[in-house]
């Protein structure tokens, strides 16, 4: 089947607005990296998002969601297939102590909308740059919180686009894993459930939060974020930085001299000279002190030269 005959009927689906050919990837990617989309999607409504799902089951297609494209490097030959995006399913509102918010949208803007209405215990995910699907598929967190403290359910759809309600017991939530991902389904919206508390104090902790991001991350360059999981017994970015390879890189790619843990597009990386310095970081940090790094970062696509003919 041709991509445009999958553009026809997906624009039945979604409205021309919403679907585009060979979309570059590094458009919608927070290391501002990645080669073309084949086809790329933006459903509005719940129901176009289970459409859309169930036309890739009945084509049996490559298929990728994405979120906020920030725990993911795309390679230089870009997506085959399918890309959904989810931006447009970005709403939060809030009910008593309840926060639902949709999948595409920010957990920052979760968190600063928790604040808003002086709910505490999203305030960890404050400085987190992914989307809520993003979140519930890593359980995300930072600063000592994750996602399963304070979950209630999600609402989702499964790959052949059945609609389903997940409670916290069956999310299977551990460290920067869920079943979301296993199963590969796909967050419409995520319940939360929080506590009253003081806005002032739950501001003077976000503020902290930030301030210590951004004092040891180096957010002034386009980045995955945090590249590597972290060791059992060891810190990632204590053993890079500890192998002397700050500063060192593979073409426009760079360790962090800030943050080891970060490799940054310091100049105009391409994918292939991201991956290369991670696997040199990998490779070091194993001969130096024996210990193999894990991929917190989701790396997808294909090389340019798979699709050079």
């Amino acid at each position: 089947m041709t991509n445009m005959m999958i553009y026809n009927e997906l624009t039945a689906i979604c409205g021309e607005n919403n679907v585009f050919i060979d979309e570059p990837m590094s458009h919608h990617t927070l290391t501002k990296i990645g080669g073309k989309a084949d086809v790329f999607v933006t459903p509005q409504t719940y129901e176009q998002v289970a459409d859309v799902v169930r036309l890739n089951a009945n084509y049996h297609l490559p298929f990728m969601l994405l979120g906020n494209g920030s725990n993911m490097i795309v390679k230089d030959g870009g997506v085959r297939g399918l890309v959904m995006y989810m931006s447009h399913l970005s709403s939060v509102r809030v009910e008593g102590t309840q926060l639902t918010a949709q999948g595409g949208a920010g957990i920052i803007h979760a968190a600063q909308i928790a604040l808003e209405h002086s709910l505490t215990g999203l305030e960890f995910a404050c400085g987190i740059p992914g989307s809520v699907g993003g979140a519930m598929v890593m359980n995300a967190g930072a600063y000592g919180g994750e996602v399963k403290d304070v979950i209630d359910h999600v609402k989702a759809v499964t790959p052949t686009g059945d609609l389903v309600i997940l409670n916290k017991e069956d999310l299977a939530l551990d460290y920067r894993t869920s079943i979301i991902g296993k199963k590969h389904y796909i967050v419409l919206e995520a319940v939360f459930k929080l506590e009253k508390g003081d806005a002032a104090e739950i501001k003077e902790k976000m503020a902290d939060l930030t301030y210590r991001r951004e004092s040891k991350q180096p957010l002034e360059y386009p980045s995955v974020g945090s590249v590597f999981k972290r060791p059992p017994g060891y810190f990632a970015g204590k053993l890079i930085q500890d192998s002397g390879l700050q500063g060192k890189g593979v073409g426009g790619a760079e360790v962090s001299t800030k943050h080891a843990g970060f490799i940054v597009n310091k100049n105009n990386a391409t994918a292939a000279d991201y991956i290369a310095t991670i696997d040199m970081v990998r490779e070091t940090v194993k001969q130096t002190f024996g210990v193999e790094l894990e991929l917190e970062a989701k790396i997808v696509g294909e090389d340019l030269t798979e699709t050079a003919d």
